[in-house]
């Protein structure tokens, strides 16, 4: 890894430039690839801030960590970078992997059995429809307590579904083709 580091602010030490190099030589294990990265450490007033810049093929990591000492700065600094790396390459692994399970289970299962880990729980209500215009069912909705009203539409003869939407205004729900 190719370790630029820049002090502001601050009179630059070898003991401060062989402490981040000591911290990121072990992110050299988890990259893939040649890395560089970009340290800026400076002061402000009683802050010590230290900031990186770590890129390595597809990945860019930015962080910035601020605390009363330079060398917590960098520690804390150091485990963020590792938890990124870290969560970067769960990502790809998930990505390139992805949840193949699913086509291949060929289990046979019923509607009475449910799949382990699915929703038990479901409450079956009856349901009266009649035929009735949407001017009708919009009335409907409105004389009730829920969020949706479910109809036969008298003109189309089909099941529609007429709701109240986020911003007040009314949806409706009906079938194409």
């Amino acid at each position: 890894m190719q370790v630029t580091i820049t002090f502001k602010q601050i009179e630059a030490s070898d003991p401060l430039k062989s402490y981040v190099n000591k911290k990121l030589k072990r992110f050299d294990k988890m990259l893939e690839g040649p890395a560089e990265a970009n340290v800026v450490l400076s002061v402000e007033k009683i802050r010590h801030i230290a900031e990186i810049t770590l890129t390595s093929g597809s990945l860019n990591i930015h962080a910035k960590e601020a605390s009363e000492s330079m060398y917590a700065a960098i520690d804390i600094l150091a485990d963020k970078v590792k938890s990124q790396i870290t969560k970067h390459k769960e990502k790809i692994k998930k990505h390139l992997l992805g949840n193949k399970s699913s086509l291949t289970d060929t289990r046979e299962f019923s509607i009475e059995e449910p799949l382990p880990g699915d929703v038990v729980d479901i409450i079956e209500e009856p349901l009266e429809t009649k035929p009735m215009d949407i001017e009708d069912a919009v009335i409907e909705l409105a004389s009730g307590k829920k969020s949706f009203y479910v109809f036969i539409n008298a003109r189309t003869q089909e099941v529609n579904v007429i709701y109240k939407h986020n911003n007040g205004k009314l949806g409706l729900i009906a079938p194409q083709g």
